[in-house]
C-alpha cells in the first residue's frame, strides 16, 4: 500500500532562536516544490514558535520533541499538548530512546503522553527500539512488541491512523553505527504485523514506519529502498542543511 515518506529532523538540545530559524529556512528551500514525501523538523521547545513562524506557509511540518500528559497543571517543566498547538506544532515526538535511558520514562508515561497528544489533535510518533543488550540476548521482537502493546494502550483504530512509528534501535542512536538495510527492513516487518494483530491488516498496511539511528546522507537511499521503512527520523545529520537536504532528496 503506498504511503507518503515522511523525512523527520530531531534537533534535540542544539540550536538557539536565530541558528534553529536559519536551519528551518534552508529546509524550507530544500523541501520547496516536493509533492511525494513529507519534511518535519522538532526544534527544541525555546526555537518552537520561531521556527513555526518561519517556516509558516511551506509545506514544512514542525513538531515537539516532547509533550506533558495533561493540559495545564502544577507540572514544572512539561509542556502541554495546548501549548505546543499554541507554539505552531502539528506532531510530537514520544517516547525516544533518550527519554526512556536517560531519563527514565517507562512504557506507561510514553502511552499517558500518546493519548494526551492524540486527544488535543497533534500526531505522535511513538518511538521503539532495543538497546544493544537487548539485541544480544535476542530479544529485539520481545522488546518492540511490548513497547507497542504498552504505549498503544487504549488507542483507537480512528487515532491509530494519525500516528506514526518510529524504530530506532537504542544502539545505533548517536554512536555512528547504523542497522543494516537487511536489520531494518526485519524490524519493521515485525512492526507492521504487530499492528495487523491489534489492529486490522489494512490499517496497519496505511501507519508510517520510520528508522532512525545513525542516517545520513550516505545510508538514506538503501535505507529508504526497502518496503517496509516509509522515511526516517534524522538526529544530528538533520543539523547540517547540506546534509538534510540530501536526505529530503534521497533516491
Amino acid at each position: 500500500m503506498p504511503r507518503t515518506p515522511l523525512i523527520a529532523g530531531n534537533w534535540k538540545m542544539y540550536l538557539n532562536r536565530a541558528e534553529a530559524v536559519r536551519l528551518a529556512a534552508a529546509v524550507a528551500a530544500a523541501s520547496q516544490g516536493l509533492t511525494d514525501r513529507e519534511v518535519m523538523i522538532a526544534p527544541p521547545f525555546t526555537a518552537l514558535n520561531a521556527v513555526a513562524e518561519a517556516v509558516r506557509g511551506t509545506a514544512v511540518k514542525v513538531a515537539g520533541q516532547n509533550v506533558g500528559w495533561e493540559k495545564e497543571g502544577a507540572f514544572t517543566g512539561e509542556v502541554s499538548p495546548p501549548m505546543l498547538l499554541d507554539a505552531g506544532a502539528e506532531m510530537v515526538i514520544i517516547g525516544h530512546s533518550e527519554r526512556r535511558q536517560v531519563f527514565g520514562e517507562d512504557n506507561a508515561m510514553i502511552s499517558l503522553r500518546l493519548r494526551a497528544a492524540l486527544q488535543h489533535g497533534l500526531a505522535p510518533i511513538l518511538c521503539v527500539g532495543e538497546t544493544l543488550t537487548e539485541r544480544e540476548a535476542g530479544s529485539t521482537f520481545t522488546v518492540v512488541e511490548e513497547q507497542l502493546a504498552q504505549g498503544l494502550a487504549d488507542v483507537t483504530a480512528a487515532q491509530m491512523g494519525k500516528t506514526v512509528i518510529a524504530y530506532e534501535p537504542v544502539w545505533a542512536i548517536g554512536t555512528g553505527k547504523t542497522a543494516s538495510k537487511e536489520q531494518a527492513q526485519e524490524v519493521h516487518a515485525f512492526i507492521r504485523a504487530v499492528l495487523s494483530r491489534f489492529y486490522e491488516k489494512t490499517l496497519a498496511g496505511r501507519v508510517r514506519i520510520l528508522y532512525g539511528g545513525s542516517v545520513k546522507a550516505e545510508n538514506v537511499d538503501s535505507l529508504m529502498a526497502q518496503p517496509d521503512i516509509d522515511g526516517v527520523l534524522v538526529g544530528g545529520a538533520s543539523l547540517n542543511a547540506k546534509a538534510f537536504e540530501r536526505i529530503i532528496h534521497f533516491t
